[in-house]
């Protein structure tokens, strides 16, 4: 919002002076109580503006057009935008999922004037571009409650020269010669029965003065309309959908693992039912085991920038393929506005859920062992960690940072022997269940239960398996939960 006050957006360009116009009703509509009102004009013209939008006309480019303006618009703060433009209406099922502010429905406008001025009428004549009319926008606002007529084919033809012609109403000109087209056009309908007429191009608001004083029947100033409408309904937000923010690179492979492991976890019987990432793959963030031994560059702030570029892509929660980063991870939520999903409380969780009484031991990055992150959480649950003596874990060091490490593309051979030999360590010492505390090592070992250590039977726990499955529950309720999000009334 901008100002606290509640922030109109206008797209304009998709047809200037038609969108100049509803700007100047918007204006007029919100007088009454112009300090509440922000407006926000976005006013830029595009290849192809010019083209007439006859049947075979392509709309691939005003809707990309559109669509850039629209996300300029909320970027801008605004708080419900204006779309002047019935040929954008046919595509606006196309933008509004990937957009997060309203748009205020042009048709929808329409409609509640018809019924709330005209409830009698059950015959409207319909002035609109051929491409509209076959896209039959009209008749499916209208079809159900009302019988749509149109001008018949030499009239419709007539339309569009008047509408799209060199010297028509587009370009600017209002000539008699125009208007009394446009007269002849409307009386052809009233003729066949139509009780009111409703344009479907924003440039006949134009001339609407003008066309009404000369005509038997009424007909609907668009624009007027679109602009009351606007400022006396509230808006319901678009069923965006829930987004999950990757901070990659921490490191690359178990990135890939983790959101394959998200694919699988998610029922689906289509490309569409799969839940929505973004992924900003950083392995340029510093090392994070590096920092906490040896006192190397610390990766606070590209961690940080990581998650606050998730954050402006529109992210619901920022997911951390990496247990070594979540040492950093306290003193960045309160600089975030959306949340860090905490892996090592999943992993924890599991563990007091499925294998209370059984002993624990952690295999993970010797900067995950000094930093506590993992003791802190199992001992919120009151979970002992065992960790492997200084041999073992070297061990797991060279496993993960070795030659012929995973870090280093490996997965088997020296490493896999490397990683087994400390499960090994842990299970003789009476661990039931062993975590997999970095996120590279269940690429060494991706099953999760019954493992044989020399004999003993341990679990192996992978949290990125867990935090992949967490991710799949958060966006699944946050999901069901945005279904009925609204922005506040502009009344």
């Amino acid at each position: 919002m901008i100002d606290n006050r509640f922030a109109f957006g206008v797209v304009g360009g998709l047809g200037a002076l038609a969108g100049a116009d509803l700007l100047q009703q918007l204006i007029r509509a919100t007088a009454v109580d112009h300090e509440r009102y922000a407006i926000v004009f976005e006013q830029q013209s595009f290849p192809g503006d010019r083209q007439r939008a006859d049947p075979g006309y392509d709309p691939t480019g005003r809707k990309l057009h559109a669509f850039s303006l629209i996300r300029r618009l909320e970027m801008r703060g605004t708080d419900a935008i204006l779309l002047p433009c019935f040929i954008s209406q046919t595509f606006l099922h196309e933008i509004e999922p990937n957009i997060g502010t309203p748009v205020v429905g042009l048709m929808a406008a329409l409609q509640a004037k018809v019924i709330a001025d005209f409830p009698r009428v059950k015959r409207i004549g319909v002035l609109t571009s051929s491409y509209v009319r076959d896209k039959n926008l009209f008749g499916q606002t209208f079809g159900a409650s009302h019988e749509v007529v149109y001008p018949d084919d030499e009239a419709q033809r007539a339309l569009m020269d008047v509408v799209y012609g060199s010297g028509g109403i587009r370009s600017g000109q209002r000539t008699p010669d125009l208007l009394q087209k446009l007269q002849q056009t409307c009386d052809d309908l009233a003729a066949k029965g139509c009780e009111i007429i409703v344009p479907g191009v924003t440039e006949l608001s134009l001339v609407h003065a003008a066309l009404a004083a000369s005509l038997a029947i009424p007909i609907i100033n668009v624009n007027a309309c679109y602009a009351d409408y606007a400022v006396s309904q509230p808006m319901q937000r678009p069923g965006r959908a829930f987004k999950i923010g990757v901070v990659g690179g921490v490191g690359p492979l178990a990135t890939v693992d983790f959101m394959g492991k998200i694919v699988k976890l998610t029922e689906a019987l289509r490309d569409q039912d799969h839940i929505k990432m973004i992924v900003e793959q950083n392995p340029q963030i510093p090392d994070r085991t590096e920092h906490l031994l040896h006192q190397g560059t610390d990766p606070t702030i590209a961690l940080f920038a990581t998650c606050k570029k998730l954050e402006a892509a529109e992210a619901d929660l920022i997911a951390i393929p990496c247990n070594t980063a979540h040492a950093f991870v306290a003193r960045m939520q309160s600089h975030l506005r959306i949340p860090v999903l905490n892996m090592l409380d999943e992993t924890v969780a599991q563990i007091a859920g499925r294998y209370a009484g059984r002993s624990v031991g952690l295999l993970a990055t010797s900067g995950t062992v000094a930093s506590g992150v993992y003791a802190e959480a199992a001992g919120r649950a009151g979970i002992q960690i065992m960790l492997p003596d200084a041999e073992h874990q070297a061990l797991v060091m060279n496993a993960i940072y070795g030659a012929t490490g995973v870090k280093a593309g490996f997965t088997e051979g020296q490493c896999r022997t490397d990683l087994r030999m400390a499960i090994e360590h842990l299970a003789q010492r009476g661990a039931g269940v062993v975590v997999l505390g970095c996120t590279e090592l269940p690429l060494l070992f991706p099953q999760t239960e019954n493992f044989d250590a020399a004999g003993r039977t341990v679990a192996l726990l992978d949290p990125t398996l867990l935090l992949a499955s967490a991710c799949v529950r958060h966006a699944q309720a946050g999901q069901h939960r945005r279904a009925d999000s609204s922005v506040p009334s502009a009344m």
